[in-house]
């Protein structure tokens, strides 16, 4: 994986814009408002998601390129590194999983909003 492809899958997603609210450097995805992952160009090897609790605890000691989210919750959100032993598969599949935990925390005007493309 790389950032290049991370931005593009990110921003395939409906719904999607990409904000800088950090600064230059940090790249944050949200979908209708709200974050479900960032990076930075000053460590493109990485990418901050959001998780299900259970499931956190369960890739990190899966995955040595799991760990707790760098400056974030460390009960919802895991620091991902690419070209480890993770493949580019299964990070897409984690970026989906946070994606839809937060379309899922949506308010119901704003799902409903979603649900009608």
């Amino acid at each position: 994986m790389n950032i290049e492809h991370f931005r593009d899958y990110c921003l395939s997603k409906n719904f999607v814009e990409e904000t800088f609210p950090f600064g230059e450097d940090t790249l944050v995805y949200k979908v209708m408002g709200k974050m479900f992952t960032l990076t930075s160009f000053s460590s493109p090897d990485r990418c901050n998601l959001k998780c299900d609790p259970d499931k956190s605890i369960e890739l990190r000691s899966t995955y040595e390129a799991v760990k707790p989210g760098y400056h974030m919750n460390k009960k919802h959100w895991n620091t991902v590194h690419f070209n480890q032993d993770l493949s580019d598969k299964e990070i897409l599949k984690l970026i989906d999983h946070s994606y839809e935990l937060v379309v899922e925390s949506l308010p119901k005007k704003l799902q409903n909003e979603f649900k009608a493309t």
